[in-house]
């Protein structure tokens, strides 16, 4: 029995009034013959290209059904362009549905990741507003919240409000923001 529906771009939604879980359909043609159920959602961060089955993934994937071993090399596959050397951690948001089938989309690295090699440091600031780690212009935080847009949640997000969020993440980990 289904609790609550929607339709959005000519798709049917629905929540299952029983079980509480979200009913997604496969394909838009087919919705009224078969709809995936959501399982459950994972948030991880993995090192790009450098994914492994370990306890730490399989503490979050293994609850859900996910095959670790195929998610580890798919993971990988997508996330090589980043440059494996410098070990760029990668926010992963993972959803499993219930015939053990899942989906994932990759974002961009954190925002102190790339405000680090902007400045060229290792370690942040232990009191920030009282020691300066280091220094980061204006240009490069345009640049940072240039690529942080091709995030799907940041997306409707100016430049200028990113660029305003990633000067106050600067001065936190105790960075001087220079034009």
């Amino acid at each position: 029995m289904v609790l609550a529906t929607g339709r959005k771009n000519g798709t049917t939604t629905g929540i299952c009034m029983f079980t509480h879980t979200l009913i997604v359909p496969l394909k838009q043609e087919r919705w009224n013959k078969m709809a995936l159920i959501v399982k459950g959602t994972a948030r991880l961060r993995l090192i790009a290209g450098k994914a492994q089955p370990s306890p730490a993934i399989g503490q979050a994937l293994g609850p859900l059904g996910v095959n670790m071993v195929e998610f580890c090399k798919q993971f990988n596959d997508k996330t090589a362009k980043w440059n494996k050397d410098r070990n760029i951690t990668i926010p992963v948001n993972l959803t499993a549905y219930e015939d053990r089938t899942y989906t994932f989309v990759t974002k961009t690295p954190p925002t102190v990741w790339f405000l680090k090699q902007a400045a060229e440091i290792t370690k942040c600031a232990a009191e920030p507003g009282k020691e300066t780690v280091g220094a980061v212009s204006l240009r490069a935080i345009y640049e940072i919240a240039k690529i942080k847009k091709r995030d799907y949640h940041l997306q409707l997000h100016s430049i200028e409000a990113l660029s305003a969020s990633i000067v106050g993440t600067a001065k936190s980990i105790g960075m001087e923001v220079h034009r």
